[in-house]
């Protein structure tokens, strides 16, 4: 009685379905180019669906690696973000330190003197001492120092006098409008057969100049070839 009510189109179907199945039976694996149409397609979808699997998952893993990278950043970003807006909430503040800094180092910069002054100055601490009556048994100025950003000149110095004359000396050459500093301070009897009592320092005076453009000019190419010379080695 079934088999009397089954259309002839159930009958088709289930024939196409049953040759379809047939086609993936007895498969030779070794020779996949003489697999009927059927399977060939199959084995073609499945290796592209594998393909796009796995471009899939690995830009997933890409992205995932960015993701965490940009998450790592951002407790930076975040003190980078509270600083400059801190910043920016203080910029007239900042700007006044910066004016008040400028002025400092302008008002320190007017205590060193350029190179055509060191003479004066040099002329300023022989006054100094001869003003109280001391006696300059030595005062040789030494080589000169080129730091970074200024030079350094030291002065042999070995003066007579009594006490007094000699402590009024270094407040004087602390007091002048140059910077001078005294350095390795020797004070004792001027002579062992001396009663007057007379007394002889020994010291070294150092006094500072800036640079003048030239001599900046070459620190800074002194400092390019040291680096460059350093670079080189390290190759």
């Amino acid at each position: 009685m079934a088999g009397k009510n089954t259309s002839p189109m159930t009958l088709d179907v289930a024939s196409r379905f049953e040759g379809a199945v047939l086609q993936f039976k007895g498969l030779n694996r070794s020779d996949p180019g003489q697999w009927p149409i059927l399977p060939r397609a199959a084995a073609w979808l499945a290796v592209v669906a594998l393909a796009v699997l796995a471009g899939w998952v690995l830009v997933l893993s890409n992205a995932a690696d960015e993701l965490q990278a940009e998450r790592d950043r951002e407790p930076t970003l975040k003190q980078d973000y509270r600083s400059k807006l801190a910043q920016a909430v203080n910029l007239t503040e900042l700007r006044k330190q910066k004016l008040q800094v400028q002025e400092y180092v302008t008002q320190l910069e007017k205590q060193l003197p350029g190179k055509a002054e060191m003479d004066a100055l040099l002329s300023d601490i022989n006054q100094a001492g001869l003003g109280r009556g001391l006696l300059f048994e030595l005062f040789r100025p030494g080589q000169v120092e080129v730091k970074d950003y200024y030079a350094e000149l030291p002065i042999a110095i070995r003066v007579t006098g009594r006490y007094h004359d000699i402590g009024s000396f270094a407040a004087d050459v602390a007091n002048l409008s140059r910077i001078v500093t005294l350095h390795n301070l020797n004070i004792g009897p001027a002579s062992a057969k001396d009663a007057s009592g007379l007394l002889s320092m020994e010291a070294t005076a150092r006094t500072y100049r800036y640079l003048d453009s030239t001599e900046v000019a070459e620190q800074k190419r002194a400092a390019a070839d040291k680096a460059a010379k350093a670079k080189g080695a390290k190759k």
